[in-house]
């Protein structure tokens, strides 16, 4: 089996996910970084984009999730985020991470990450 990966790292979109009032209201922006494992040979065999992930089809799928229904947790923000990678066929298991670098914590910090792995079922 192979373990090829396309990786989008440092992606930016503004949300409005969190447990508090202000974060709801005011929002914030989120730094997404997918890692997909796949069998990248038929691609390579072919050259054809529809044998592998179109990564910037992929981008602005994992944005309108960020700009989507809020949700309290970031937890659950990196699940929807995973479901979007595994929804296309060809990926068999993702790596999400959210980072929340203005998360509200009253002390110097550099990020918060949350970071998921799924497989497909």
């Amino acid at each position: 089996m192979s373990a090829d990966r396309i990786a989008l790292t440092g992606l930016r979109a503004r949300g409005r996910h969190g447990v508090l009032a202000a974060e709801r209201e005011l929002g914030q922006e989120f730094v997404i970084d997918a890692t997909l494992f796949l069998d990248t040979r038929p691609a390579a065999l072919t050259d054809d984009l529809s044998k592998t992930v179109h990564y910037g089809e992929l981008a602005q799928a994992l944005v309108k999730v960020v700009e989507g229904e809020p949700v309290q947790l970031i937890e659950t923000l990196a699940q929807r985020l995973a479901d979007v990678c595994l929804a296309d066929e060809l990926v068999r298991s993702v790596e999400v991470s959210v980072h929340k670098p203005a998360a509200p914590i009253p002390l110097p910090f550099d990020d918060v990450t949350v970071t998921i792995e799924r497989s497909r079922p």
